[in-house]
């Protein structure tokens, strides 16, 4: 298959993500920073798409807002034809840094998405062990992150985001901690 016939059927894919004229601006006292400048850009449906810049660029920022972590000033930000107006399961997050909550274990840091759903616990528990395994952390399931190497913390944090079977993924530099295998 050729390059363009194969871009060519991705772009038959419904858009899952679509930004119009996406613009962010920080307030600095009595003047803006303008960190997304109208953003226009369509995702489609299994798409991956990655964002390269220099460091303070708006990367991370693009991604807060895609999460529904931060808002915008201005533009349309839709996943699936639907405004976005805060966080959603649909949308996993995994951190530069691990964000675990550190009074949990792995298995309960790895549950928290299907319970915070509505999942019942067992359902959330088997979910959790299924993600747990994938990432080679089984003997890990009752540590504390504090027990955890740097590598360890940040499957724990990628297990997270996609226990909850998210539309869209988002990773903001994630494979820094961890080691090459």
């Amino acid at each position: 298959m050729t390059n363009s016939v194969y871009f060519e059927q991705i772009y038959q894919r419904p858009v899952i993500l679509e930004a119009k004229n996406l613009s962010q601006v920080f307030q600095q006292g009595q003047t803006g920073r303008t960190i997304l400048n109208q953003i226009n850009l369509q995702i489609h449906k299994r798409e991956f798409i990655c964002i390269i810049g220099p460091s303070g660029c708006g990367k991370s920022t693009l991604s807060r807002v895609v999460a529904g972590l931060d808002g915008y000033t201005s533009g349309m930000l839709l996943v699936d034809g639907q405004t976005v107006t805060g966080p959603s399961p649909e949308r996993g997050m995994v951190f530069q840094g691990y964000t675990l909550f550190p009074w949990q274990t792995v298995k309960e840091n790895v549950m928290f998405g299907p319970l915070m759903k509505g999942e019942s616990h067992p359902l959330a528990e088997a979910q959790a062990r299924e993600w747990i395994n994938i990432i080679g952390l089984e003997q890990y399931a009752h540590q504390y992150p504090h027990q955890l190497s740097g590598g360890m913390k940040q499957r724990v944090a990628i297990a997270r985001a996609l226990v909850n079977q998210p539309k869209i993924l988002l990773m903001d530099e994630p494979f820094g901690a961890l080691d090459p295998h």
